[in-house]
């Protein structure tokens, strides 16, 4: 009898697929978000509709205008979010309870986003979204399961944990 992967995984490995399609030059960013087991939206970060993306223009405005930032400098990036964009292509009703499943690997090394999570922006979205919890991807077998509420409790800008 043949192993079938697990359910989380099989979700997280389309959220890969979907990060394929990322059009960042630093990070390729994938999420799918699954209610009830059936795939709601998915989304991968890349400009808006109609504008250069970054591939295209062969530079990232993030690290051109704020070259030592880690998180921050948003508003300079070209990207709108996976996250973000994947919820913008669902229903809030079709969202309410649901899991949000989110990949992240570098570019330049292939190798997944060591400690990847939705960025305050992003955060405070899926709290509006009625999403119930969000799973990261840490490398091909393991991940982070994050239950929301602890967004909603433990509000990161109040306490002073933003790194900049």
């Amino acid at each position: 009898m043949e192993n079938r992967i697990d359910k989380v995984n099989y979700y997280l490995d389309i959220a890969k697929a979907v990060a394929s399609r990322s059009t960042c030059l630093r990070k390729k960013i994938g999420c799918v978000i699954v209610n009830h087991d059936e795939i709601i939206a998915t989304g991968y970060s890349g400009a808006p509709r109609g504008r250069a993306n970054c591939i295209d223009l062969g530079f990232c405005s993030k690290k051109k205008f704020f070259p030592d930032v880690r998180h921050a400098g948003y508003d300079a990036c070209r990207s709108v979010h996976a996250e973000q964009n994947a919820m913008i292509s669902a229903k809030r009703k079709d969202m309410m309870g649901a899991t949000l499943y989110l990949v992240s690997y570098r570019t330049d090394t292939k190798e997944y986003d060591e400690g990847a999570n939705s960025c305050q922006m992003c955060r405070k979205m899926i709290i509006n979204s009625g999403i119930e919890q969000v799973i990261v991807r840490d490398d091909d077998q393991h991940y982070r399961v994050i239950q929301v509420k602890e967004w909603v409790q433990h509000d990161d800008l109040l306490e002073g944990k933003i790194e900049y």
